[in-house]
């Protein structure tokens, strides 16, 4: 589709349909700041269960929230669960009673052990039927923050979650002398079912920030009225919304930090001058985060519970089931808040950091909601007549064998790409736009639409970030503290593309959801495996193998970080090296439930 494709006809024909010169809910463009729920009665759970047999049990609570009685999913009777704190090297037994009326599971998060240990039902185990015990045990293998949650239905999202530390043989290579976990998630009176039934209806049910009509008179004021006519009919044609960054939003979700909304205030306490580790889980069912807390800098010391070179920045986004453990050093005798906008900007947890109880920070000003661009949809937007997009830097030494690194960030022509491509990298407007590669499938009846590009992102904040004059954490910053021993190239590789239908509420890779998926991807136990990630749809997906690690191919040549979640940014094509060492069956998936719940679910079989 292109400018000279639409007449002016068709463009007032289209703005009168969608009704752009009426009020497309005008009254909703102060809904940014939401009224918050008051706290909730439930006390967080400060215990730590440690030793080589722990005892726990899954089981419904109610609790009032603003009036409204709600039930909650609780694993010792507790939102967040306890925290479980385990040493490197030893062996662990966990007796798990399921007090429900419906089956459940635990799966522990980003956590190396046997298949049969990791707690997938349908996948790995027949899952933990009501009134009965599950027997976990497994050797722990590694050191770091993590966490476990429910992997059956919806139980996370009511709250079947908590954190875990592995605490390390050897002495950590940082210092700090007070040690916060900060888990964030969310509560809704409504259930995952419900939530998936509303979404089946109508996509856009929770999004209450949509462009209305003032929004396009400004815009037409200050980009002109045909450009912006242009501009809103595109997003009409494809059945979208440039407002679309959370499938569910404040509208019916309580934003938590360690169990407490923002009225409960979750406070850690510290002395001026001391360095302060905090533990940042992402917890969420369906929440990207954005951290900051401001009038502190952070170093980023580990991702995802492995040791990384430390980053300076001044916030980070992350993605459900992601981790950050950072160091701050307050000096000064004040609060600092520490801050969790949603991406969406629909709503924020947040906590103190203080010298005694009793004092809170300030909330930071709230920033207006981001919108979405043709360049996440992976098409030039002809709306505008030209592309807006982040500007890009040299990465250091790439593990590619035979692309550098400024090709692999960039995309740039080089000897080993098709003519084909070659040719369309000439003539795209896009720096590092790599054209769409389709099957013979077309990615299935499951794709809404197909990107004409996609491109390599890592370099990139995220949307919404992209002019922020603060330090941002960007996956491209990560870099391993010492060289990982496989450095290997990868034997093979393996395409899969993230689709999705929108308007149908159907998530999916390569177009086909779990339930009509082909047989599970096979993998040999001992290869060295590229898995390329391409991102067709507008919205990021954080995808989370179990059982192995994904080494983000981020160009830190022999020091690529590794990651056991890696989110996936709208039009982006990303890859991941895997070493293959771990036999049986184990998922991979996006760990936004809802997505997870609609279809984009594959199964990998380790063989020998």
């Amino acid at each position: 589709m292109n400018d000279e494709v639409i007449s002016r006809r068709l463009l007032l024909k289209r703005a009168g349909a969608l009704g752009l010169l009426g009020a497309l809910q005008p009254l909703l463009a102060s809904c940014a700041n939401w009224p918050l729920l008051p706290a909730t009665r439930f006390i967080p759970d400060t215990s730590t269960l440690s030793g080589g047999q722990i005892d726990l049990v899954i089981s419904e609570r109610s609790f009032g929230l603003d009036g409204h009685t709600g039930t909650a999913t609780t694993i010792n009777g507790t939102i967040p669960g306890p925290l479980i704190r385990l040493k490197e090297g030893q062996e662990v037994t966990l007796n798990v009673t399921n007090q429900l009326k419906e089956v459940s599971s635990i799966h522990w998060h980003g956590i190396l052990l046997p298949s049969h240990m990791d707690g997938v039902p349908g996948v790995s185990f027949s899952g933990i039927a009501p009134s009965t015990t599950f027997t976990y045990r497994f050797l722990v293998k590694q050191s770091g923050t993590y966490w476990y949650h429910s992997h059956s239905g919806g139980q996370e999202l009511q709250g079947m979650y908590g954190p875990m530390i592995l605490d390390p043989i050897e002495s950590e290579p940082f210092q700090y002398d007070r040690d916060y976990v900060v888990i964030l998630s969310e509560w809704s009176d409504e259930s995952a079912e419900d939530m998936l039934n509303n979404l089946k209806k109508f996509s856009g049910y929770y999004n209450y920030q949509k462009r209305d009509a003032r929004e396009f008179l400004s815009d037409a004021a200050r980009r002109g009225l045909w450009p912006t006519l242009r501009n809103y009919v595109m997003w009409d044609e494809m059945r979208m919304d440039p407002t679309d960054f959370a499938d569910v939003t404040g509208s019916t979700f309580t934003f938590l930090m360690n169990g407490l909304p923002p009225t409960g205030n979750w406070t850690g306490l510290f002395s001026p001058g001391e360095r302060v580790r905090l533990r940042f889980i992402n917890a969420a069912a369906m929440t990207f985060y954005d951290v900051r807390i401001p009038g502190l800098t952070m170093t980023v010391v580990q991702a995802d519970g492995q040791n990384v070179q430390p980053v300076v920045v001044d916030e980070f986004r992350f993605g459900p089931a992601e981790t950050y453990d950072v160091i701050v050093q307050p000096n000064d005798d004040q609060a600092y808040t520490i801050f969790a906008e949603t991406m969406d900007r629909s709503g924020y947890a947040r906590g103190t950091l203080a010298p005694r109880h009793g004092i809170e920070g300030e909330i930071p000003e709230r920033r207006p909601r981001p919108l979405r661009t043709m360049e996440d949809m992976g098409m030039v937007d002809h709306g505008n007549g030209h592309t807006t997009h982040a500007v890009k830097e040299t990465a250091p030494n790439s593990s590619h064998d035979k692309i550098t690194s400024h090709d692999m960030l960039h995309g740039v022509p080089t000897a080993e790409a098709a003519p084909e491509e070659q040719s369309f990298r000439r003539r795209s407007p896009i720096p590092g736009a790599t054209p769409v590669k389709h099957g013979p499938d077309h990615h299935g009846t499951g794709n809404q639409t197909v990107a004409e590009y996609s491109q390599n992102r890592m370099h990139e904040p995220g949307r919404g970030l992209e002019q922020s004059s603060r330090r941002l954490l960007r996956y491209m910053d990560l870099k391993s503290l010492v060289p990982y021993q496989d450095q290997r190239a990868p034997e093979r590789e393996i395409e899969l593309h993230l689709t999705g239908h929108m308007q149908r509420y159907m998530w999916s890779f390569d177009g086909n959801k779990y339930s009509d998926a082909p047989e599970p991807i096979r993998l040999r136990y001992g290869e060295r495996l590229r898995l390329t990630l391409v991102n067709d749809t507008m919205m990021e997906h954080p995808l989370h193998l179990h059982g192995m690690w994904m080494y983000l191919e981020n160009g830190s040549g022999a020091y690529l970080p590794r990651k056991h979640t890696v989110v996936v940014k709208p039009a982006e094509r990303l890859s991941v090296a895997i070493s293959v060492d771990a036999h049986g069956p184990w998922a991979f998936h996006c760990h936004l439930l809802l997505h997870m719940e609609a279809g984009m679910f594959r199964v990998m079989q380790v063989f020998t």
